[in-house]
């Protein structure tokens, strides 16, 4: 018999329960490499960054990687927590915010939401 591998129950090991995916909200500073993409005088840059993982440490793992195959130099991050942890610390989040943390956790991905180039 075949079994369903969409089904929640059938795609958990034995005895675990799946954590959902969650968007977390991240700021990470980027150095400078060649074909960054950053602009010529920009010293570095600073992330703000959407992206969905069962935990805040699995979503830096992947937006580190992907920032790393973007030819991109990460830093620094910084984890501002869940939607629901920015909410109960008094946090306003605007639609197109909402919009964009949903993208992310539709899509499984990394979202770039802003690109604050630093000068000296």
């Amino acid at each position: 018999m075949a079994t369903d591998e969409t089904h929640p129950e059938n795609t958990a090991e034995p005895g675990k329960t799946r954590r959902r995916q969650q968007v977390y909200t991240l700021v990470v500073e980027v150095g400078r490499k060649a074909g960054d993409g950053l602009p010529d005088k920009a010293t570095g840059a600073a992330l703000m960054i959407y992206a969905s993982g069962v935990d805040e440490a699995e979503a830096v793992r992947e937006t580190v990687a992907i920032l790393k195959q973007a030819d991109l130099a990460p830093l620094d991050v910084s984890g501002y927590g869940a939607l629901e942890e920015r909410e109960a610390a008094g946090d306003e989040i605007e639609a197109e915010e909402r919009a964009l943390m949903q993208r992310a956790l539709d899509e499984n991905s990394v979202i770039v939401a802003q690109m604050t180039p630093f000068f000296d």
